[in-house]
């Protein structure tokens, strides 16, 4: 018998699917992505071969996930979806590489997570569509070949430099890297949304959720649905600017997108350390955050606001940052 939370947590990822766009003129950004995909999948239909195999790479939540499922869904074959922690064993990837069909696609997403051990099974089952497996161990120890379905291999990552030369060459279809949103593709996103969650919500309110969504779609999609839950609660028909305003202001969420957590990275950058440089483990202690967190959670927002810059010497917090705290930047900022 299913937990509430599970029950819960099912439904989310239900929700999350019905916001995914089902067709390419629901996909809001990334134009030139778009461009690109729609002449590699015209071609190769034209051919009747599988597309060549493709990485998106970029922060979390821009929609690289989305875009592996259009694609299936433009060629009208199946998808199968892993992630790179999830293929431990050798024997997990050649399950999945051997239960494919013809013209399947593969998504790999976290690919900068898959050990060198899978990443070396991946090379000749990119190339030649073949899979090479060791039997045994010692003198006894036997290699077999076993031949494999033409499928497509679509990877995504949000840390690109993680992922060896050897693997990110074997994308021969290209490496697309998915950017932030502007806050006019993010309006229409949250009003798209909005229709299919059923809720009303004026346009005011939709540039207001836009601006504080970090210019990341799912950011944006969360935020309304937490909206919507405080206009639930206060029996509100319609999300007004005042309902979005003091649902953003209850989950700490300032008028530039920051959360609590970024503003505290940095209070510490800027009250203990006088604006830096300090180095990533250094700040990683002071905030009681893995630096794993603080690189790929934190500071690419800070970096796109201008709000942190990357020195040689460390982290630097800028004067766009002390502006935004209401602090004044010591004199080596001002000269």
């Amino acid at each position: 018998m299913s937990s509430p939370k599970n029950n819960l947590i099912k439904e989310d990822k239900i929700l999350d699917q019905t916001l995914r766009p089902q067709k390419w003129d629901e996909y809001i950004g990334q134009e030139l992505i778009k461009k690109n995909l729609k002449i590699l999948i015209a071609a190769a239909r034209e051919r009747k071969e599988p597309i060549e195999h493709l990485l998106f790479y970029g922060p979390a939540g821009l929609g690289k996930t989305t875009l592996a499922h259009l694609i299936a869904k433009e060629l009208n074959t199946q998808i199968k979806v892993t992630s790179g922690p999830a293929i431990e064993r050798v024997g997990d990837l050649a399950s999945i590489l051997t239960n494919l069909s013809i013209g399947d696609i593969l998504f790999i997403d976290e690919a900068h997570r898959l050990n060198k051990m899978i990443e070396e099974i991946l090379y000749p089952a990119m190339e030649s569509r073949s899979l090479d497996i060791i039997i045994g161990k010692g003198p006894s120890a036997r290699s077999i070949q076993l031949e494999l379905p033409a499928f497509t291999l679509i990877a995504a990552t949000t840390r690109m430099a993680l992922l060896s030369s050897p693997l990110r060459s074997r994308f021969s279809g290209g490496i697309f890297r998915l950017d932030f949103y502007e806050q006019e593709e993010i309006k229409k996103i949250i009003l798209r949304s909005a229709k299919l969650l059923g809720v009303n919500i004026n346009e005011e309110s939709a540039i207001e959720i836009a601006k504080r969504s970090r210019f990341t779609p799912r950011i944006a999609n969360n935020l309304l649905k937490r909206c919507r839950d405080y206009a639930q609660i206060y029996n509100k028909s319609v999300i007004d600017l005042g309902i979005a305003n003091k649902a953003l202001e209850l989950l700490e969420i300032d008028e530039s997108g920051l959360t609590s957590h970024d503003r505290q990275i940095l209070k510490i950058l800027i009250e203990k350390f006088g604006g830096g440089p300090i180095g990533l483990q250094t700040l990683s202690a002071a905030s009681s955050e893995e630096e794993e967190t603080i690189e790929e959670v934190y500071e690419p927002y800070l970096i796109q606001l201008g709000f942190i810059e990357r020195t040689p010497r460390g982290r630097v917090a800028t004067p766009h940052a002390y502006k935004h705290l209401k602090k004044s930047p010591p004199q080596k900022h001002l000269m």
